[in-house]
């Protein structure tokens, strides 16, 4: 598998991941009017493996999943389905737009654990970019102060074991092959969700299921786009360059919500956009290099 270090490559595939997670976001609401949150995964989990064979099939078959890491996908697995989970039962609680934009703690995490585990150098234009993604997002949300909304610390919760899957993920992406993390995802989560969805199933509309079969194509999907793009940066880079995700939502919001999209979150998503341009700039030591 090639695995170039590239931050074009990088930023072409969390494109993917940014469109495939925005369409999440939109039906994950529409989804959760009807069904539970844990009969939702469940249902996505089932659907993903229908979705996840013929890649898996041409890329040589179930002999690509082998893993000697077994533990390792269980742990980031469960970590992760704990976070999806608060993430979908916050979106019933508070804003869409509000929910994303505290997901976006998630770089923090990640960053920490990135440097701290896996030997990422926090260089100053990495620090810089997560600010500027920080700041932007405080000035999208503007955070009142006063009473806690219980959806809030849900999402925050949900930002971290997210931060911690991601860097697991990193790891992971040192030893297996991306369908063999996204298979893994989709085993331990389907039977993480089994016995809870069983009982709280109700049979979906028509309309409900569209939703369920979309959430599980962008789910499954987002995750391969995340996984490659992992392959060719560091998590320090890749991750920041989800903060555009924020504005964008937001803009969704705007649209089909009738969410207000004001200054403030014009201001933010510019700043967004220069953390961004920041942390995709080459370091003077690879921009040496490459004059040479």
């Amino acid at each position: 598998m090639d695995r170039t270090p590239s931050k074009t490559r990088a930023a072409l595939w969390m494109s993917g991941w940014l469109a495939l997670m925005l369409i999440v976001a939109v039906a994950g609401r529409e989804a959760t009017r009807e069904v539970n949150v844990f009969q939702l995964m469940g249902v996505r989990g089932v659907l993903g493996f229908a979705m996840l064979y013929p890649l898996i099939r041409v890329n040589g078959g179930f002999a690509i999943l082998k893993t000697a890491r077994v533990h390792v996908h269980i742990v980031r697995n469960l970590i992760h389905f704990s976070a999806q989970l608060g993430w979908f039962f916050a979106l019933t609680l508070i804003p869409i737009g509000q929910v994303v934009a505290i997901e976006f703690t998630m770089p923090i995490w990640t960053a920490i654990l990135a440097a701290s585990f896996l030997g990422e150098r926090m260089t100053a234009m990495k620090i810089a970019a997560i600010m500027l993604g920080l700041v932007g997002v405080f000035a999208i949300v503007r955070p009142a102060t006063g009473e806690i909304n219980p959806g809030q610390l849900i999402a925050l919760g949900a930002a971290v074991g997210f931060g911690v899957s991601i860097a697991i993920v990193k790891s992971l992406t040192r030893t297996e092959q991306t369908l063999a993390i996204i298979f893994w995802m989709l085993v331990v989560q389907s039977a993480a969700s089994f016995f809870p969805a069983l009982y709280v199933w109700t049979w979906p509309s028509l309309v409900t299921w569209g939703w369920l079969v979309v959430i599980a194509f962008c789910g499954t999907f987002s995750h391969y786009c995340m996984a490659r793009a992992l392959l060719h940066a560091d998590a320090t880079v890749v991750i920041p360059m989800d903060f555009l995700r924020v504005p964008l939502t937001a803009l969704v919001g705007w649209l089909i919500y009738a969410e207000r999209l004001d200054a403030f979150t014009v201001l933010g998503a510019a700043m967004i956009l220069c953390g961004n341009l920041l942390n995709l700039k080459p370091s003077t030591a690879v921009a040496a290099r490459a004059g040479t």
